[in-house]
């Protein structure tokens, strides 16, 4: 039997995976800093809120719409406008997910073969998600001297006739930085098409004033928005994300017409989540305000452990729900955190996972709860002291 190469990749376990799946298996202790599930992370949700949502009786009749029912439709654009980015419901797409979301820009904007530009270090689940489409996505740099920042010469560079859209995370994952307005301005420049994950964009740790709200600012460029329930209202077992369109008017009409030929061969959004979405959207503050909470805590548990052990040294993060460690150079990311595992129970994500540069970084999560999260920082600056000895 020949299957598609397009859905081959390698299986072998990593040594870290082995080491944490032994770990578990003997018994053992371990603190989990790359937590990402807020359902099982301890927050706090309006349960008899989110459970009436779905008592809706219209939950039982199908109603297939390719971009999703208007009702639905209509609540995410009064969300987005009320956070600042006025679109009109008709420019707005739902899906499964912002998974889905990719897939179906891909097959729009792309044909096997072409290129997507992507950042680098970034979230390594694109890579799936572009080989299941036969896109191939070439990386541009994220630079940091201090803040991190696009390296627009490097996406520049990055550029070939085959280039067919820019990606971008605002903010990103794991670097936690938002996309300036200025660098909105430089990708606009390029005229390619932008695709804008914003699924973190609530999360913001602190304030600047050289922030775009949203790519939908972008002037002149097409922009593809992308944002759902499942960082939004903290509810990724709902299974409902969106993409907003904007700019050129009939850029935006061409799109929106080759997208809702993809969506409605797919038709996969759930009816009774549509029904749901509005009590859900209007709902969200509770669990939201309760992560902004606990990343703001954990930073600040973060910077203490930090100021403690001078070998080590967070880089600048904005938003979102990771934080990035610089640890010493006196062995490989991968061996730090086989180190941190094996001899004290602390399991993080190494950068080379996220595909950063250079060496050594380690990724911890700050939606980890509060407690654990203290302890491992603790044991994790403790190791990183006694190594430096």
């Amino acid at each position: 039997m020949t299957l598609s190469h397009r859905s081959f990749h390698a299986t072998t376990p990593n040594a870290l995976t082995v080491a944490l799946r032994d770990r578990r298996a003997r018994g053992d202790d371990v603190i989990d800093l790359t937590v990402s599930n807020p359902t099982t992370a301890g927050i706090a949700y309006p349960e008899g809120e989110i459970l009436r949502a779905f008592s809706d009786a219209r939950a039982l009749v199908y109603e297939p719409e390719p971009f999703g029912l208007p009702s639905a439709r209509e609540a995410v654009a009064r969300t987005l406008t009320e956070a600042g980015t006025a679109i009109d419901a008709s420019r707005i797409a739902l899906t499964a997910s912002t998974s889905e979301a990719y897939a179906f820009l891909f097959k729009i904007l792309c044909d096997p073969g072409d290129e997507v530009l992507v950042a680098a270090p970034s979230y390594p689940l694109f890579d799936l998600l572009a080989s299941f489409e036969s896109v191939r996505l070439v990386p541009y740099g994220l630079a940091y001297d201090g803040e991190w920042h696009i390296d627009v010469d490097s996406l520049r560079r990055a550029r070939t006739p085959r280039t067919r859209a820019i990606l971008v995370v605002t903010p990103n994952n794991p670097t936690g930085s938002y996309l300036k307005k200025s660098e909105l301005a430089a990708l606009a420049e390029t005229g390619l098409p932008i695709v804008s994950d914003e699924v973190f964009a609530p999360y913001a740790l602190k304030d600047d004033p050289r922030r775009a709200a949203s790519a939908l600012e972008a002037d002149g460029a097409l922009v593809f928005a992308l944002s759902g329930l499942s960082k939004m209202a903290a509810l990724p077992q709902m299974k409902l994300g969106w993409i907003a369109a904007d700019g050129p008017r009939a850029e935006v009409d061409e799109a929106m017409a080759r997208l809702e030929l993809v969506a409605d061969s797919f038709l996969s959004v759930g009816t009774p989540v549509q029904h749901a979405l509005p009590a859900l959207l209007a709902s969200r503050h509770v669990a939201a305000g309760a992560i902004r909470e606990r990343t703001r805590a954990n930073l600040a548990t973060l910077r203490a452990a930090i100021e403690s052990s001078s070998p080590m040294s967070l880089l600048d993060v904005e938003g979102g729900w990771y934080a990035t460690l610089r640890l010493p150079r006196t062995q490989s990311e991968e061996a730090w955190s086989l180190d941190l595992l094996k001899r004290d129970g602390v399991y993080v994500h190494p950068g080379h996972f996220f595909d950063f540069a250079d060496e050594a970084y380690v990724v911890v999560s700050l939606l980890t709860p509060e407690r654990a999260f203290a302890e491992g920082v603790r044991r994790l600056a403790a190791r990183v002291v006694a190594a430096s000895e």
